[in-house]
């Protein structure tokens, strides 16, 4: 059952309790119906005796019956309805009983009727019987005899009666299966419609597009929204602390560092260059670790993604870029369309693309090109540059996360693994891949808008 979906459990709980229902109707219906055939077959078998009584005389000292009674039943041999008078020993029978006698013996003191006031005695042909036993005295002009009169009729009858009843109540049931089946399935499936809620609201937490679960739920969701909310506060407030730490950090180590550069510029003057860019190359190395760092601490634990848009970002990285010797000498073509939003803060995408297009821009030779289409509810944005790209082996390298910072002296692995650290925490990834004409740096993010191809 554990791996049973709810749907499914509840499903086949549904079905289990309508088969129990419908077992127990059919055995309750038909037993009644039995019950109820058996006090109509008693009323039957009482009018037979007072009309039989009617006609009961005696004779000498023997039984006569005076009149014919109504029903031919009593005249054909073992047609499964008898009478049977009995006096000092003598007995006066039906014809439908032949050559047997009904053992009234069993019918004495100890036996019970059943609820009907009918017993249960043996018959002919092995038949048991349903029998009306009652004890009449004759009028005195007839003696004033004692007399034991019982009517009997067939029980099988009244079995064979239940059972047809059970047959024509089959389809019935059947169909009243059905229509609880149906009412099961339409109770399962408004029940569970808070949960399908449930799904779309923690996908919209996802995407960005919704802050909070909400308060509009049943009161049976309503403790796991609370919760959920509850740990998206504590979550963002973990994220505020962190960013909070990280700034006094980056603040913390910005003057001892432009002290260092300072002081690499003084040795340069007094013509200790190598020095000088010893200590600038290591500097530079430090402030990359750190600025790697800051953007894991300010990224990890992100619950809630802000939507920004993509053309908005873009532009002004390259616009700050176009401002730098290098960016400045290049030829930038921008095709991203300006109705496209990604499930991503708007800092962390310039900090990614922005690294992503330094390192095009270090490595261009003339141009760079960026541009933008939708896959689905995905955006794939394409940064080619007209370098010599990487090799191929350094490539692998980048692409699986194992390049060093301090493999390269200008800083660009550390870049772009700042960059996947970005991109990989908002739900989205980064493909770097040599061209035929440079180097394109590809970023996919879930896009809240597809509306170009």
């Amino acid at each position: 059952m554990t791996r049973l979906s709810l749907k499914a459990r509840l499903a086949l709980a549904g079905t289990l309790a309508i088969l129990a229902a419908l077992g127990l109707s059919a055995i309750g219906l038909t037993a009644l119906f039995g019950s109820h055939a058996e006090r109509r077959a008693a009323l039957e078998l009482s009018v037979h005796l007072d009309q039989l009584l009617s006609g009961l005389e005696q004779q000498d000292t023997r039984l006569a019956m005076t009149i014919s009674p109504a029903d031919p039943r009593f005249d054909r041999p073992y047609s499964g309805l008898y009478w049977q008078f009995a006096a000092d020993g003598k007995v006066l029978r039906s014809r439908s009983l032949w050559d047997f006698e009904l053992p009234l013996a069993q019918a004495g003191a100890g036996a019970s009727p059943r609820s009907s006031g009918l017993y249960e005695l043996p018959g002919p042909d092995r038949k048991p019987v349903l029998a009306l036993i009652r004890n009449v005295t004759l009028p005195v002009d007839d003696g004033g005899t004692e007399v034991t009169a019982v009517v009997a009729l067939d029980s099988t009858e009244i079995a064979t009666a239940r059972w047809k009843f059970a047959v024509d109540l089959a389809p019935y049931l059947l169909l009243l299966g059905g229509a609880l089946a149906m009412a099961g399935w339409l109770q399962m499936t408004v029940g569970l419609r808070p949960l399908r809620a449930l799904t779309k609201r923690t996908a919209a937490l996802r995407r960005g597009d919704a802050a909070r679960m909400g308060g509009d739920w049943p009161a049976e969701v309503e403790p796991l929204a609370r919760e959920i909310d509850e740990l998206l506060s504590a979550r963002e407030s973990d994220v505020q602390r962190a960013r909070a730490r990280a700034g006094d950090l980056a603040h913390g180590l910005k003057t001892p560092l432009q002290a260092l550069l300072g002081e690499a510029g003084r040795l340069r003057e007094r013509g200790e260059t190598q020095t000088a860019n010893d200590i600038v190359m290591i500097a530079r190395s430090m402030q990359k670790r750190i600025e790697r760092e800051l953007v894991r601490v300010r990224t990890q634990g992100a619950q809630r993604r802000t939507a920004c848009n993509a053309a908005t970002v873009v532009e002004g990285v390259v616009a700050v870029l176009q401002r730098t010797p290098e960016g400045g000498a290049l030829d930038w073509d921008i095709q991203v369309p300006g109705n496209v939003d990604v499930c991503i803060d708007a800092t962390d995408f310039s900090e990614a693309f922005g690294a992503l297009a330094e390192n095009a821009a270090r490595h261009a030779r003339n141009r760079i090109t960026v541009s933008a289409r939708t896959d689905g509810s995905t955006l794939v944005l394409d940064l080619r540059d007209d370098g010599p790209g990487i090799r191929e082996d350094r490539l692998a390298r980048l692409r699986n996360g194992q390049e060093r910072a301090d493999e390269s002296a200008t800083g660009d692995g550390l870049g772009l693994a700042i960059a996947r650290e970005v991109v990989e925490t908002a739900g989205g990834s980064i493909d770097l891949a040599n061209t035929d004409t440079g180097f394109r740096a590809r970023i996919a993010l879930l896009s809240k808008k597809s509306k170009f191809g």
